[in-house]
């Protein structure tokens, strides 16, 4: 598969590649991810990465999953958020999505869920902050939702200089409505309304970070997200003021640049 960009750009301090398909797009980010988890390793014996979740990250999991001689027994996983009190077992929980479409095939050395069942969601969020802070992350790996969203932190909250790491959100109902139109819930009704997540400063603190963001409904979030204002409006926009960051694309979610 060729997995050269088409086109290469900068916006503000966001290196930024796209590429032909989403296939492609996914085994370019897989590769550069495998390099950085390979050079953790290898200077400190552990990697910690932070994956994200939802269908546009399944090429670059699938890629990951696949990628032979990565060192999986010496990285601790982590990810970015989780519904509050979604029930056991529901198959939209994040964790499990993440069991199916990577842990139980690469079996690493540990895998933090994010505590969405937790009795206690604050001091829940505190404990797994702490992991954070413990664990400083190598990785970075997310996407950048319909609303222009990182992580659940969706443009009537996010927060660039947020004060904590980990937080429960209310969700915006576009982001809800996202989770629905990708197959996860059946109706806007079914969809949960808060959950815990990640907050910007927590994602940013990784040392290296790969935003993947294919498909043609992610193309309008894609255009504000660069052409627009950098403003908490529309949360991705904060990744051009991110030297540390690169943003992957195809040609459909690149088609309104």
């Amino acid at each position: 598969m060729l997995t050269q960009p088409v086109r290469q750009a900068r916006y503000g301090l966001l290196d930024t590649s796209i590429f032909t398909t989403n296939e492609a797009l996914g085994a370019a980010a897989a590769a550069e991810a495998t390099k950085v988890i390979r050079a953790a390793v290898a200077e400190r014996g552990v990697a910690h990465i932070i994956l994200a979740t939802g269908n546009s990250q399944l090429t670059f999991l699938a890629a990951l999953r696949d990628t032979p001689h990565v060192p999986w027994q010496a990285v601790n996983v982590f990810h970015m958020d989780e519904y509050i009190d979604l029930p056991r077992g529901h198959p939209a929980s994040f964790p499990a999505f993440l069991h199916r479409h990577i842990i139980d095939a690469v079996k690493p050395k540990a895998f933090y869920p994010v505590p969405g069942d937790a009795p206690g969601t604050d001091a829940a969020c505190r404990e797994y902050e702490t992991l954070l802070r413990t664990h400083p992350a190598d990785l970075c790996a997310m996407g950048i939702g319909e609303n222009g969203h990182i992580a659940f932190n969706d443009p009537p909250y996010a927060m660039f200089d947020d004060p904590v790491w980990v937080k429960p959100v209310q969700l915006d109902e576009r982001s809800r409505q996202q989770q629905v139109g990708e197959g996860h819930f059946s109706s806007l009704d079914e969809a949960p309304t808060h959950a815990i997540t990640l907050t910007i400063p927590a994602l940013l603190s990784a040392r290296r970070i790969l935003c993947i963001v294919p498909e043609a409904r992610k193309a309008e979030a894609v255009k504000r997200c660069l052409l627009g204002p950098i403003t908490e409006a529309c949360p991705g926009s904060v990744l051009r003021q991110t030297p540390h960051a690169h943003l992957f694309l195809d040609r459909d979610s690149a088609a309104l640049l």
